[in-house]
Order: structure tokens, then C-alpha cells, then sequence
């Protein structure tokens, strides 16, 4: 028997097999379950919108609907079409063989119309943004799960973006919030301490409460949103010394006292930082820093320095070429 006949009937048994395993196991209704290992099920829905029920039966949360989509390609589906859902954690890291994640981490700052500043992102361009998003399979973050990613600990959507705004202006929850409600997204806010309820462009700690109780994660840019990495002018060693540290820990301490948080999060102001900052900041029990260094952040990153791309200007166009999600690369 040649090698080409031999691979033939090889097929041809594993066909017969995978199908007399599925025969055995008829679907209870559509939507059902035909086929499941321990890695992974077999499913004939009715449409995408029975996945969210696929998601919590099999997986265990709807929130998990992210693996079906991913594990398939779901063009032209129909009645007939069956669905992988993989049962077990895959692809931690990103590591695929022909290449590795990278998570793109976009920075704002301040929303609305009324100023003329590259630092003030108009409402109508951030809801062009987030339909973007929404629209092409991009999946919002948390923080949270950035650290488990970095970790190697936990997989995460192939489209991963994370969303950041700094300093902390009432425009983020005035503006920011009901667009990102819109298209079920969240943020991750870095505010000084020093600002917060100072004016009325000032977001409140009632406010951040809230947008905290909503899924936001609040992590820290300081008290008072100094360059930490030179000295101000007749400032001693000691003095700088103290001013780091009081900008470093008492802002976390602030921010776990007003929110009843552990804060872990924290963003170098001016996006400035170097080695010594990073080891502070890991002293302090921050678990990720971030830069505005441009650029997206593989698992094997350093995470006290991840970088950022701040959306400063309006088109479109420039906005989709930050989303850069994959590097590839032969990993055979």
C-alpha cells in the first residue's frame, strides 16, 4: 500500500469515527451539546445569539462568549454549522506559531468641544473610536486582566485593546462613560490625588466610586503630577527622595482609603520614569506602570514600563493603525 493510500484510509477511519462519536450523541434540542472531550465541545446553535447561552453553560460565564467567537470562524453561519468551544486555557501568553499578541494600550485625557487642544478628544470622534471597536471584534479589557496575561496565567481575547485616561477630568464621566456604556466597554482611570473634587472640570471621588461600582479601575498618577525623575530647582537629595516617595505611596494610600481598594495600577506622570522609579513603584506593590512610550505590549514586556499610544489627533485612519495586536513571527 503506498503512503498515499495508507494517509487515505487513515482519513477515511477518522471520519468515520468522529462521526459514529457524534451519532451517539444527538443534541437534547438545537443549541445542544453533540460532542464533548475534556478539551473541548461540540455545539449546534441556532445562531450567534445562542452563544451567550453556550458561554455560561460551558464555560461558566457569559462574559466568556469571547473564546467561541475566537475558537471559530463564524462567517456564513447557519443551523448546520457546528461550534468548538474549548474547555480548557489556550494560547497563554498569545503564543501562537506563527506569532504573539501584543496588547495595544490607548491613552486620553479630556473630552468635549468647547477647547482647541490635541489633549481634548471631541465626543463625536471618541464615539467614532468605540463603534470602531465595537464594530470590527475588539474586546475592551480590564486591567485586571492585563496582569493576568502578563502573567502568563490566563488567556484573553485575541482582539484585546485596553482603554486608559489620565489626570482625571469630570469630562470622563460627563462624556467618556455614557459612550463607553453605549457599546458595553470600560476604562481604566489614572488620576493625582491632588486634583480630584478641586474644581468643577475636576471628576469627584463620589464620581469615582461610581465609575468604579460600573467596572472601572482606578490606579494612580500621583498626588500632585510631578516629573519624578529630575529634581525641581534647589531641591536637596532628601527632599526629592521623600517627594517620590509621597507621590509614589501616599497616592495609593489615598486611593485605597477613599475607594476601599488595593490600588496596584500606576501611571508615571509625563510618562517619564526610570529604573530606580520602576523599583519604587514595585515597593509600593504596584503590579503594571505605564509609559506613553508608543507601542503594544507582549506578555514577556516588562510590565513597570508598558507602553502607550496617547490618541491625540481626530482621524480615523491614524487611530486604526495604533491597533496593532499581533507580531508574527515563526514560533515552529
Amino acid at each position: 500500500m503506498t503512503l498515499r493510500n495508507l494517509a487515505f484510509v487513515l482519513s477515511l477511519n477518522f471520519i468515520f469515527c468522529f462521526t459514529a462519536c457524534v451519532a451517539t450523541k444527538p443534541p437534547v434540542e438545537s443549541g445542544g451539546v453533540v460532542y464533548k472531550s475534556e478539551e473541548y465541545a461540540l455545539c449546534k446553535p441556532v445562531s450567534k445569539s445562542s452563544f451567550p447561552d453556550l458561554a455560561r453553560t460551558l464555560l461558566g460565564d457569559e462574559k466568556q462568549i469571547w473564546k467561541i467567537e475566537d475558537a471559530n470562524d463564524l462567517e456564513g453561519l447557519s443551523g448546520e454549522t457546528l461550534i468548538r468551544i474549548p474547555l480548557k486555557e489556550k494560547n497563554r501568553g498569545g503564543l501562537f506559531e506563527d506569532g504573539y499578541q501584543i496588547i495595544p494600550i490607548l491613552c486620553y485625557h479630556k473630552f468635549g468641544s468647547d477647547e482647541i487642544s490635541s489633549m481634548t478628544t471631541p465626543p463625536h470622534v471618541f464615539e467614532q473610536q468605540m463603534k470602531y471597536l465595537k464594530e470590527n471584534g475588539y474586546r475592551v479589557i480590564s486591567s485586571r486582566q492585563l496582569v493576568d496575561f502578563l502573567e502568563y496565567r490566563r488567556q484573553i481575547p485575541k482582539k484585546s485593546v485596553l482603554i486608559t485616561m489620565d489626570d482625571g477630568y469630570k469630562s470622563v464621566y460627563e462624556v467618556a462613560w455614557p459612550i463607553l456604556k453605549k457599546y458595553d466597554f470600560t476604562a481604566t482611570l489614572f488620576i493625582y490625588t491632588d486634583y480630584v473634587g478641586i474644581s468643577k472640570k475636576a471628576i469627584s471621588w463620589d464620581e469615582l466610586g461610581i465609575l468604579k461600582n460600573n467596572g472601572f479601575t482606578i490606579g494612580s498618577h500621583s498626588v500632585g503630577h510631578s516629573d519624578l525623575t529630575e529634581k525641581k530647582q534647589d531641591e536637596t537629595e532628601e527632599d526629592f527622595q521623600n517627594r517620590l516617595k509621597k507621590e509614589i505611596f501616599l497616592s495609593k494610600e489615598i486611593i485605597d482609603a477613599k475607594l476601599g481598594q488595593d490600588t496596584d495600577f500606576f501611571s508615571f506622570p509625563y510618562g517619564r520614569y526610570n529604573a530606580d522609579l520602576m523599583k519604587m513603584v514595585k515597593s509600593a506593590g504596584y503590579k503594571i506602570a505605564v509609559t506613553v512610550d508608543r507601542g503594544s505590549n507582549p506578555f514577556f514586556t516588562n510590565p513597570l514600563a508598558l507602553k502607550r499610544d496617547m490618541i491625540l489627533k481626530h482621524d480615523i485612519a491614524l487611530f486604526i493603525s495604533r491597533l496593532k495586536i499581533f507580531n508574527p513571527l515563526s514560533l515552529k
